[in-house]
């Protein structure tokens, strides 16, 4: 008896599903964007996002500018797990793992919301803690507001001092060039300027922490996410380290 494809295979199959995962590979998108990049009809992007978040490769989460639309996200982590286990199934020589990032990590990488008080100053500390500096990372916000204490006891928490960090608005970096810029709020997304080489910044849709009063577990659900997109990211910078060499 023939076994079955692994869950991986039929998910990922299809054209229009791999099209699908190439794009939200580099950042959350909304489904106008999609069917934008994709140039098909929505109601047959819907219907494959629809087998991906089945498949639990895709997930989505309603947009805090606009409640009406949604932005879906790709499961990296789930992504490569599925990944390992199609090669296993072939052959055990063929199971995959996923390397800790090597080589040097360089660049400049701009991170952005709303208030410039959570997500992107957290999001900052930990990129440059995790590459001891050797990335510049750098925050802004929209409409700049205090630092929230949680985000500095969290990332205290996990031994980074975020307590000198002081709000920027986004324009004390506009003309300035990044590898990455990244949107960490739906509503800054909608006001983003354009950066030099990036006509179309990525997006990571992280729910605002302080949306929840009082919840310092919001904080940590939030650290705990950046910290592995953070860790893809890190892949990205390396292999654009080794092609600038």
């Amino acid at each position: 008896m023939t076994a079955a494809a692994p869950g991986f295979v039929t998910a990922a199959g299809h054209p229009v599903r791999w099209r699908l995962l190439t794009e939200l590979a580099r950042g959350d998108l909304a489904v106008h964007e999609l069917t934008a990049l994709l140039g098909q009809p929505q109601n047959l992007v819907s219907y494959h996002l629809g087998k991906l978040r089945k498949a639990e490769l895709v997930t989505a989460r309603r947009s805090s500018a606009d409640g009406r639309d949604s932005y879906y996200s790709l499961d990296l982590t789930r992504c490569g797990d599925l990944l390992s286990g199609a090669g296993a199934t072939l052959h055990p020589g063929l199971r995959l793992t996923r390397p800790a990032p090597a080589g040097p990590v360089t660049g400049r990488v701009l991170f952005l919301c709303t208030g410039n008080s959570s997500r992107s100053q957290m999001a900052e500390a930990l990129l440059t803690a995790r590459t001891a500096g050797s990335v510049r990372a750098v925050s802004a916000g929209s409409k700049p507001k205090p630092i929230h204490p949680y985000a500095v006891s969290t990332l205290a928490a996990r031994g980074i001092d975020l307590s000198a960090a002081r709000p920027k608005h986004l324009d004390t970096f506009a003309g300035q060039r990044f590898e990455h810029v990244i949107t960490l709020c739906d509503r800054v997304k909608e006001v983003c300027p354009e950066f030099p080489g990036h006509r179309r910044p990525a997006h990571w849709s992280i729910a605002d922490p302080a949306a929840a009063p009082g919840e310092p577990s919001a904080f940590e659900r939030v650290a705990d996410e950046l910290d592995r997109r953070i860790g893809f990211l890190l892949h990205t910078l390396v292999h654009h380290s080794e092609k600038a060499l």
